[in-house]
């Protein structure tokens, strides 16, 4: 009993206010949970705001577009507006521009002939802006030893491309300039990795391609060109964006294209830096990368009426060979930011 005693007596000498020691420390404890919860909730509204805010940017391997890419100059500037961004890569322009048409993503850079076809299907693209011709660097190449040796003499061969790229026209007026028709020859529609292959194993006489798949096989020593895109197809490159985007977002795509043409830039002054940049990306040798820089002028240009007047060309072309189903104005498809 006089044990009890003395606990009861240390106890209400020590334990009660060691309870309410314990007490308040808890008490603190839940309020600055409360408080912290609170500002952890705010911040996370204020990320997840954040990260819905971004831009979707579709490129090839290669192009322009991936050099912004691994500069990474774009996505800092973007930060600071609230945007994150994300890269999707495409083995060609249709494909790209099916991406964007389906809302799955912002914008892109495909060649000329895509956005025709893309819009003759209903896309509700517009083009946002434009780069310098590089007819130097698509090509109708055969085998070295092949027996083909003029435009001519592909009649009645068999010849693999992207359908709906830029190579795509590039046949067609090479085929013109040889007073052949588009039925003269038999086409197997292939992606470049696709085509090449049926190409080196014979399945095709012919392959239609752009840089730097071109300069690739080029460099093998083992084909010959028939004709580049020299006098035929000027083979731009251009900047495309949903309708809904460029029209809301018309800061953001402002910005995008000053990245293009900083990093245009330093490709042009810096050819070999680009080749060494790209080359463990697309897994071409350094050399065959120089080449294709060596064949281009990287950089924008103003998309003016001479630019649409060969896009309405690209697309009247392709309307009377029946390649897309309906006539359409490439003028009304331009986009025109507010000034």
């Amino acid at each position: 009993m006089s044990g009890n005693r003395k606990t009861n007596k240390r106890w209400k000498e020590t334990g009660m206010p060691f309870l309410l020691l314990a007490a308040f420390i808890l008490l603190s404890a839940f309020l600055t949970g409360c408080s912290e919860g609170s500002g952890s909730a705010q911040a996370k509204a204020e990320a997840k705001t954040k990260a819905d805010k971004v831009l979707r940017i579709g490129y090839q391997k290669g192009d322009p577009l991936n050099i912004v890419k691994e500069r990474g100059n774009l996505e800092k500037r973007l930060q600071e507006l609230g945007y994150a961004v994300t890269w999707n890569v495409f083995p060609a322009g249709p494909p790209l521009l099916e991406a964007l048409s389906s809302g799955n993503l912002d914008v892109g850079r495909t060649g000329d002939s895509p956005p025709v076809f893309a819009q003759a299907a209903g896309s509700p693209l517009v083009y946002v802006g434009a780069g310098h011709s590089k007819a130097k660097g698509s090509a109708v190449l055969v085998k070295k030893d092949s027996a083909i040796h003029t435009i001519a003499d592909l009649k009645g061969k068999s010849i693999g491309l992207a359908k709906g790229s830029s190579s795509h026209y590039l046949l067609v007026k090479a085929l013109e300039s040889a007073n052949l028709t588009y039925e003269d020859v038999t086409l197997s529609f292939l992606a470049p990795a696709d085509a090449r292959i049926a190409f080196e194993q014979g399945k095709v006489d012919a392959w239609v391609v752009w840089d730097p798949y071109f300069a690739d096989i080029e460099n093998t020593g083992q084909v010959r060109v028939l004709t580049d895109g020299q006098g035929l197809a000027d083979d731009r490159d251009f900047y495309l964006a949903s309708d809904v985007f460029a029209r809301e977002h018309g800061d953001i795509v402002k910005v995008l294209l000053e990245e293009v043409e900083e990093s245009s830039r330093w490709a042009n002054e810096n050819p070999k830096e680009v080749a060494k940049l790209l080359a463990p990306l697309l897994k071409i040798d350094v050399a065959a990368l120089e080449k294709a820089a060596a064949r281009r002028t990287y950089g924008l240009e103003e998309l003016d009426d001479a630019m649409v007047k060969g896009q309405q060309e690209i697309a009247d072309t392709f309307y009377a060979l029946k390649l897309i189903p309906k006539k359409i104005s490439v003028a009304d498809a331009v986009f025109h930011p507010a000034k």
